[in-house]
């Protein structure tokens, strides 16, 4: 079997690791409900889910957290607030970068949204390095589901074995081994490393 032409990346908790504590507590301070309450909030309510998969857009996303929070800022503050959660992951973008210096292509695969995505392309530089991106909120579909899987392969023209994948979450990285991926299940960047290796690809 041939080794993996591709390395495709996960993003949160791969390459940046997020706190959507650090973004409650600046909306609390505008808003009518308590910093854990909105950190829960946050991190689980379906209003996500709505804008990640692109059924809602900024603005509407925006207009139901007010309605369920009582926030009384801008758009423009929330989406600060908001997307101003992540920190990078340095091994993971060394890692990143060695592949690119081999002259592998490497994409973003991710379940996310579009302030999200602003605020990282701003702040992190490696980011504009990649062949190509997938996001769940262009996609319409959020990862395990097939519709964004099937996204990727044809956006890169590589199918099965051809890909290898990084993913965080068990769901993810089991949908696309059955798919044929090479997927490793992130737990360190050390582990990640030795399955590239393992793999032929570093």
């Amino acid at each position: 079997m041939s080794q993996p032409s591709i390395v495709v990346f996960d993003l949160g908790k791969v390459l940046v690791d997020f706190d959507y504590s650090i973004a409650a507590r600046k909306v609390a301070a505008r808003s009518a409900r308590a910093v854990e309450q909105l950190r829960s909030f946050l991190e689980s309510s379906p209003l996500l889910v709505q804008y990640e998969t692109g059924r809602l857009n900024r603005q509407e996303f925006f207009v139901e957290i007010c309605r369920a929070t009582g926030f009384q800022g801008t758009l423009a503050e929330f989406g600060e607030y908001f997307a101003d959660i992540f920190t990078a992951i340095p091994p993971m973008i060394e890692l990143h970068a060695g592949l690119r210096q081999r002259g592998i292509p490497t994409y973003i695969f991710s379940n996310t949204n579009d302030l999200a995505v602003e605020h990282i392309r701003r702040n992190f530089p490696f980011f504009a390095n990649f062949d190509g991106y997938i996001f769940s909120y262009e996609v319409k579909a959020m990862k395990p589901e097939p519709k964004i899987y099937e996204a990727l392969e044809m956006l890169t023209m590589r199918r099965g074995a051809e890909i290898f994948y990084i993913d965080d979450r068990p769901e993810n990285v089991a949908a696309g081994a059955a798919r044929g991926w090479r997927t490793i299940l992130h737990e360190t960047p050390e582990k990640t490393q030795v399955a590239l290796g393992n793999f032929g690809v570093l």
